[in-house]
């Protein structure tokens, strides 16, 4: 009998494939600990037209990842699109005070890369952001 293999990040080996497939991953670490945030909402959303288009919404992981957060079977299309991670929510959680409710991530697909990765170092007075790989 074959056992399902678990990776590190608490993956399964379907799921890890799934993830390496999807376009679009996010992480977000806690400065002020230096450890990951997990369960922090993020919503993925694209501009269509000039309107907000929300596309999904997921909650970091025990790594405080989401390494698949581009809708399934839907091919990542060129345009500007908004990953808007749910830090106050988060803070709230654990009983901590922040300034930011939300950080919003807008930022350009243009389709030179297969993925995009955006991590977020986060802290409950700033955070800081880059095109990640």
């Amino acid at each position: 009998m074959i056992k399902q293999c678990v990776f590190a990040a608490g993956m399964t080996l379907s799921a890890w494939a799934m993830a390496a497939d999807n376009p679009l991953s996010v992480h977000v670490l806690n400065l002020q600990t230096g450890l990951p945030s997990s369960d922090v909402a993020v919503v993925l959303e694209q501009n269509q037209k000039g309107q907000w288009v929300k596309l999904n919404e997921k909650v970091t992981n025990e790594n405080g990842r989401i390494p698949a957060l581009y809708p399934d079977n839907k091919k990542l299309e060129q345009g500007v699109y908004r990953v808007t991670f749910k830090t106050g929510d988060w803070f709230k959680k654990h009983n901590e005070s922040s300034f930011f409710p939300e950080v919003p991530v807008i930022f350009n697909v243009d389709g030179a890369v297969k993925h995009y990765h955006i991590p977020l170092l986060l802290s409950p007075y700033g955070y800081s952001t880059y095109r990640g790989n």
